[in-house]
């Protein structure tokens, strides 16, 4: 994969989050306790440190909520065991609901995927609406077994996620959208 490839997601570069060692900072949140793993950095992500991530040495991670309170994908964190099912599933849904431009990118761990769902500027209240919408549909027609971002389920600096490594599977405005 290579950085052009990072761009379809549209982030904030102003900063990023770094994985620390060992179990993290406590953090009690809506009755629960949650441990952070990653620190916040406030200098540019870079292409070294891009670089840096794809070879495995450090492990990087954007925010998904952007200065404004604004987002510009909707992110589906699939953990389950069968990537192309996920996706052949979210994609249907996804046209159905007039979305036509998303892309899955493969993480770390083998068969977990991210989908983003590129909605373009949008408030973060209305993302959150949207993506919990998208995912309860989804929930009708497979096993849950995913994660939705952005959500107020977390605190802020939780509504982030990894750098992905490879694309899975892109949608761009395909010509089936003319038969809509």
């Amino acid at each position: 994969m290579t950085e052009m490839d990072l761009k379809l997601i549209k982030m904030h570069t102003s900063f990023y989050y770094k994985k620390v060692d060992g179990i993290g900072q406590k953090v009690h949140y809506n009755a629960r306790l949650l441990f952070d793993k990653f620190e916040r950095v406030n200098s540019p992500l870079t292409s070294p440190i891009i670089r840096d991530h794809f070879a495995k040495r450090i492990t990087v991670a954007h925010s998904l909520i952007l200065p404004g309170d604004k987002v510009e994908n909707l992110v589906f964190d699939y953990n389950g065991r069968s990537p192309d099912r996920f996706y052949q599933k979210a994609q249907l849904l996804l046209r159905n609901e007039g979305f036509i431009n998303f892309t899955a990118y493969t993480t770390k761990t083998p068969g977990h995927l991210h989908l983003y769902v590129h909605k373009g500027h949008t408030d973060l209240g209305e993302g959150q609406r949207l993506a919990k919408i998208l995912s309860m549909k989804l929930a009708q027609k497979t096993p849950l077994e995913w994660r939705v971002f952005p959500t107020n389920d977390l605190p802020r600096e939780f509504n982030i996620l990894a750098l992905p490594y490879e694309i899975f599977a892109k949608e761009r405005g395909a010509s089936w959208a003319k038969h809509m």
